[in-house]
């Protein structure tokens, strides 16, 4: 079983920053990796960035490079999401997700960022 809780969502102008965290907790070490999703407005949900959670490895969407970061803290069972030069394209609801060695996938419940002067 596995619980994730999204948080760090908010208004932010172009330009700005804002960090996203997913605070996860599982029964036995099942998680093999975690990231985030988005769904823009008025388009299907779209993978944005994942990291192993017990082996290197961080992988993100093209238009997201160089500007987010995703970072894990094991002794909190928190994944980051750093968004930096954040522009108003990136306003979506964002979503964290893990993977479990079980092939289960399961979300948090989404933190909305929006992007706007």
């Amino acid at each position: 079983q596995v619980q994730l809780v999204d948080a760090g969502g908010g208004l932010v102008q172009p330009g700005g920053s804002l960090r996203l965290s997913c605070t996860f907790s599982e029964s036995g070490n099942v998680i093999k990796s975690m990231g985030w999703y988005r769904d823009l407005p008025g388009m299907a949900r779209s993978w944005v960035a994942n990291i192993g959670i017990r082996m290197r490895g961080m992988n993100y969407e093209d238009s997201v490079k160089g500007r987010f970061a995703i970072s894990k803290d094991s002794d909190k069972n928190v994944i980051y999401l750093q968004m930096n030069s954040l522009n108003p394209d990136d306003t979506a609801t964002y979503f964290c997700y893990a993977d479990t060695t079980g092939g289960e996938r399961y979300w948090g419940q989404g933190t909305q960022v929006t992007v706007s002067s």
